[in-house]
């Protein structure tokens, strides 16, 4: 079973390339499944959130031509801030997903990736707020499948490497939060392209979700391009065989299928 869980097409604000184009190549590649995960950002200045009539309707005609050679599952990826956990209740009730990313790209509003939320605070200050964001997000807002790049905040750490030692109390409370809840985590093999020197999220943070009984486990490319999609999948599969984890998972209506690594 080859999948890529977390992939993006021109539904997403930051993406141009169209849903059939990425179908195609998850076909010629020979991958089993794919999942697309629209981006979805309220109250996010200069960012336009997916359109979920025009996504569906892009799903049904991209299935009409693939379906019967490539599994295409329903996915999105929800940029949950505190102040509008209640916009994502409404959105999940209102529309039949399979699986949900849930992600923290910026908090009060300010991005993660534009260095907006870093601006004005210590390296120490950012890194344990990120976190701390997610955590109280997960605390509040169950409509969700998996955690995306639990440490994304490195890809955009402008002091650069921090130590995982700092940081890893904090991410046990939310690894602990996700197990009790019966969510997961993904590993999104995005790392490679970003050149960062370690796995998303990184090898300490997936050896304690492993030490803490941790099962469900999607992987991802977070493919914005043909050219990315199912990017290091095989590799990172033989890393987590590797590590002692001996399965991942797809979802379907919103339920895990576990499958051996």
């Amino acid at each position: 079973m080859l999948a890529d869980y977390h992939v993006h097409t021109a539904y997403s604000d930051d993406c141009d390339t169209p849903m059939e184009a990425m179908a195609g190549r998850a076909v010629d590649m020979g991958l089993d499944e794919i999942c697309f995960t629209e981006h979805v950002d309220y109250d996010v200045p200069d960012v336009v959130t997916c359109d979920y009539d025009a996504y569906f309707q892009g799903l049904e005609i991209t299935r009409r031509r693939y379906g019967d050679r490539l599994a295409i599952r329903t996915g999105i990826e929800f940029g949950v801030q505190m102040e509008t956990v209640e916009k994502y209740r409404r959105d999940f009730q209102a529309y039949p997903f399979d699986f949900v990313l849930l992600s923290c790209h910026q908090v009060d509003g300010k991005e993660l990736c534009r260095y907006q939320f870093q601006a004005g605070k210590t390296q120490d200050e950012y890194q344990r707020a990120f976190y701390q964001a997610t955590y109280d997000v997960m605390r509040v807002y169950k409509d969700y499948s998996v955690l995306a790049h639990l440490d994304m905040i490195k890809r955009y750490d402008p002091c650069g490497a921090y130590p995982d030692e700092k940081i890893l109390p904090l991410v046990e409370q939310i690894l602990r939060q996700a197990i009790a809840d019966g969510k997961g985590i993904e590993v999104n093999t995005s790392s490679f392209r970003y050149g960062l020197p370690d796995l998303t999220p990184s090898r300490a943070i997936l050896e304690l979700y492993r030490d803490l009984g941790g099962r469900v486990l999607t992987i991802g490319s977070d493919a914005h391009e043909t050219a990315h999609l199912g990017d290091h999948v095989p590799e990172v599969r033989r890393i987590l065989r590797e590590m002692g984890f001996r399965e991942f998972c797809t979802f379907e209506s919103m339920k895990p299928v576990f499958h051996p690594l």
